[in-house]
């Protein structure tokens, strides 16, 4: 049973959809149409992916299985397959969002700084 203070699984994808958003609130309203659906999906599977991560961590990255009655083995498990699917999709859109992302401001330099270079 989860933990009271721990967070349920909405409450991240709340909360990593909340931070995301962060740092595109200064994007103009036509790419924000186009971030916001990416925003969601990145938090949704932010999400998911630390929680098969503890699966993975937990279980191991193979499982044992039995085809028929005498022959056993071991197969990568069902989790770390999905892992890897998600994890390049997910690396995917978090590169499309960097490419939007507005500009960080350049900071200004120093009266020091100015008068170092001339």
């Amino acid at each position: 049973m989860a933990n009271s203070k721990e967070k349920t699984k909405e409450q991240r994808i709340k909360s990593e959809n909340t931070r995301l958003k962060g740092v595109f609130k200064d994007l103009d309203e036509n790419k924000k149409k186009v971030v916001m659906p990416l925003i969601q999906k990145a938090a949704f599977m932010h999400v998911e992916l630390e929680e098969l991560q503890k699966v993975i961590e937990e279980e191991g990255c193979v499982c044992e299985y039995k085809n028929g009655e005498n022959q056993y083995g071991t197969k990568k498990s069902p989790e770390v397959d999905v892992y890897n699917t998600m994890i390049k999709n997910y690396t995917a859109i978090i590169k499309t969002l960097a490419e939007l992302a507005p500009a960080a401001p350049k900071k200004k330099k120093s009266g020091l700084a100015l008068l170092r270079e001339e």
